[in-house]
């Protein structure tokens, strides 16, 4: 696209050179007078050099005053050069010697003339879109909401003809190095100069009794701290240490939902999008930015908390697009207030933000009811910036395996967990160095919000939160260690063979397949080579255990390793979920001799009801309907059946596979601890949760030892802090009424239903073992 046709009917032009030196402004000179001969263009022509690529955020504008008395329908014509590797290449990886003489988009004097000597063809110049004075003059009005006297200090219009051409020049120069370097400039100034911004600021003095004047110089103070510094130079260097942390573990091929991507890539080019991603591992950002940047994708602004800007990481991910949050300002007005209009004006300019979905960085492994700090931040803004159409997309990155469970299961037993330092990430990086596979990026289909709720809306923001949840667990696929781990702790402590283990899996994966559950390649197109080679990898990490020397070879999971096992199991028990209720359901309809479908639907739901702390439910009309649709695979009409005797019983036998003891053994283990603290708990006294966490944690091990758990993958703080959410729910944990031993009573009888589940689930696993 160029602009010199549109300027043959000019009368005068102003050619704005962003050069940072004579080098530069030499070239452009050239490159002015040649386009001007070529197009006959015989307009009054001024020249102004602006060099905005030394200081994007404040250009010197001395040069440019002068010029704004000319006529408004001066055209101001702004040109750039653009110093590239090759003609080919897009972007160039920066080398170490980089760092020391500086940026090669952006070469010194010296470097340059070495470049124009020998490789001329690197040189390309740039013009952006052209406008005229009174263009320019009318759009900074309206960033002032039509204050004339802001429009007409010429300070203000230079600044702002700078900033406009310094974004005219960067879109021309994106067609050439690439969408990834699309990052905003000016966003402090942008911000301080807006009108809903001092209009903010007003209602903060109106709210603290503080002058304007000193909020405004205050807010300039959170801005620097806040505002991330995006350039193009810090991404590439970000992108190569995004590559490198990325290869100390998995493999360099990423596996990308491409279609995906694609849908987002639109997305993010119409709307303002927020990504939201699973954290699983901390490597989660890191590939986060190293998949879109590959990908030409705009770097997206990565929210964090600022415990994550310690020294040397906190300045690189600065400069490549992170804003570090302060971990607590509820009772800060001003920084509320500058945090809401600068993410909304990353909204406003289409800058997609990105952060880890709050609960997905389970201690566990699966999904969990989300927090909503982040969100909540983010839908305040969009609110209060008038900001519509948000699509949020749910990410869920997924991995064969991850370096950080075994931490993770030293924490859900008590051990304390290590702030992040320096120190802790160098430490961090070490323990990355083994293979582990694959990574795997899958999006799910955004959720929309035509008009941002109010934020105070608690049922709304959940609502959203929970249907972001839902659509990332839809999208996660089954991976080989997850479906090995749920299998072999569904079987432990028996081992199963290499024939049993095949069988399993294959039953398994069949099943997943036809109801368009989605499995990682190697599990879904029975890759043979990359099964083994992760069954070998889990067993160099101590994952599997497998022994030889018998006649048959056989696996199980490491006694020591339950807890780092259940973590993989449970990113995908949540496929499994709905036909584990109803497995145990109609065994429930069979002991019971229960005729009828009503009786099977108030199990299911009482069943559901216990684990509402644990997962993300679909609408109880949706999961009704999952229930009858898998039932009726094994058995037409099977509503209508149960009121024969006997049916329970026979359909139960028809199950293929069974799966509740594979998928709720822990979690039923895990409460039947709670309730037992509770039970022998003093009815004089309350229980507090942490004090309850605690002393589950003292009475599961005891548990463990007398077999009434079967695993330490039951011993956790989050499952027994659910658990104890649970019985709080049914008001079993507060101080007893006038009649005690009604309480009692219940607290037992709680404790006695979690004996039975228990049973009932070794009963399934019974059933489902060969």
């Amino acid at each position: 696209m160029t602009p010199w046709p549109a300027l043959k009917s000019r009368e005068r032009i102003i050619a704005l050179l962003d050069a940072a030196h004579s080098i530069e402004q030499r070239e452009l000179e050239r490159y002015v007078r040649g386009a001007f001969h070529e197009h006959a263009i015989t307009a009054e022509f001024h020249e102004c050099v602006v060099p905005i690529v030394r200081d994007p955020e404040n250009p010197p504008t001395a040069h440019l005053k002068p010029l704004l008395d000319l006529p408004g329908d001066t055209a101001v014509l702004p040109l750039r050069v653009v110093w590239r590797s090759s003609l080919q290449e897009k972007t160039t990886r920066p080398r170490p010697r980089d760092l020391l003489f500086g940026n090669p988009r952006r070469p010194k004097p010296g470097r340059a003339r070495r470049i124009l000597r020998k490789h001329p063809e690197r040189v390309v110049c740039v013009a952006g879109r052209p406008a005229t004075l009174d263009e320019l003059r009318e759009r900074l009005c309206q960033r002032h909401g039509g204050d004339a006297g802001s429009c007409a200090r010429p300070e203000a219009l230079a600044a702002f003809i700078a900033g406009q051409a310094g974004l005219a020049l960067d879109v021309a120069e994106r067609r050439l190095q690439g969408c990834r370097y699309k990052v905003p400039h000016r966003v402090a100034n942008n911000l301080l100069s807006s009108y809903k911004f001092r209009r903010a600021l007003e209602a903060v003095s109106a709210e603290t009794g503080r002058s304007v004047e000193e909020l405004h110089g205050e807010s300039g103070e959170i801005m620097r701290e806040l505002i991330a510094r995006p350039q193009p130079f810090w991404l590439d260097v970000m992108a190569q240490f995004n590559h490198w942390v990325m290869r100390l573990g998995y493999d360099a091929d990423v596996v990308i939902d491409r279609e995906g991507l694609e849908r987002v890539r639109q997305c993010a080019r119409e709307n303002p999008t927020a990504l939201l991603w699973t954290h699983k591992t901390h490597v989660d950002a890191f590939a986060m930015n190293s998949v879109f940047f590959n990908n030409d994708f705009p770097a997206p602004h990565i929210l964090g908390g600022v415990n994550m800007a310690f020294a040397g990481l906190g300045f690189l991910a600065r400069h490549a697009g992170a804003i570090f949050i302060r971990r607590s300002f509820r009772n800060d007005p001003l920084y509320k207030a500058v945090l809401r209009h600068y993410i909304g004006y990353l909204m406003e300019k289409r800058f997609p933000l990105s952060w880890a979905f709050e609960g997905t960085r389970s201690r566990v492994g699966k999904l969990m009811p989300p927090r909503y700090g982040l969100l909540k931040y983010v839908l305040d803004s969009a609110h209060a910036t008038g900001a519509r159409n948000l699509h949020i997309v749910p990410i869920a990155i997924s991995y064969d395996m991850i370096g950080d469970v075994h931490d993770y299961s030293l924490q859900e037993s008590g051990a304390a967990k290590r702030p992040e330092s320096l120190s802790w990430f160098i430490g961090y990086l070490r323990g990355l160095r083994q293979p582990m596979g694959k990574i795997y990026f899958d999006f799910g289909e955004p959720v929309i919000l035509e008009q941002t709720p109010s934020p105070e809306d608690p049922r709304e923001l959940q609502r959203v939160a929970f249907a972001v949840g839902v659509e990332v667990n839809r999208v996660t696929p089954i991976t080989l260690p997850s479906l090995l781990c749920m299998v072999l702790l569904g079987a432990a402590p028996r081992a199963l063979t290499a024939d049993e283990l095949a069988c399993e899996l294959s039953v398994l994966t069949e099943w997943a397949h036809k109801r368009d559950i989605p499995l990682t390649r190697s599990l879904g197109e029975r890759d043979d080579a990359q099964i083994d080679r992760l069954t070998r990898m889990m067993i160099a990490s101590g994952l599997l255990t497998c022994y030889e020397d018998g006649p048959e070879r056989v696996y199980t999971i490491a006694a020591e390793r339950h807890t780092v096992a259940s973590y993989y199991r449970n990113t995908v028990i949540h496929f499994f979920l709905n036909k584990a209720i109803a497995e145990l359901a109609l065994l429930h309809m069979a002991q019971e001799e229960l005729p009828g479908a009503e009786g099977f639907w108030e199990e299911a739901e009482r069943l559901r009801d216990f684990f509402k702390f644990e997962f993300f439910y679909a609408p109880r009309d949706e999961f009704r309907r999952d229930v009858t649709q898998e039932l009726s695979r094994y058995q037409p009409a099977w509503e209508s059946a149960l009121r024969e005797p006997g049916v329970a019983t026979q359909l139960f036998s028809r199950l293929r596979p069974r799966v509740a003891h594979g998928v709720l053994l822990p979690f039923v283990e895990a409460y039947r601890v709670v309730s037992d603290v509770l039970a022998r708990h003093p009815l004089t006294e309350p229980l507090a949760e942490k004090d309850c966490v605690r002393k589950c944690l003292a009475y599961g091990r005891q548990a463990r030892l007398q077999q009434r758990i079967s695993s330490d993958a039951s011993i956790g703080k989050l499952f027994f802090s659910n658990g104890f959410k649970l019985m709080e729910n049914l008001r079993l944990t507060g101080a007893p009424p006038a009649d005690a031993e009604a309480l009692a009573e219940r607290r037992l009888h709680m404790a006695r239903t979690f004996r039975e589940l228990q049973r009932r689930i070794e009963r399934v696993r019974a059933a489902a073992l060969p």
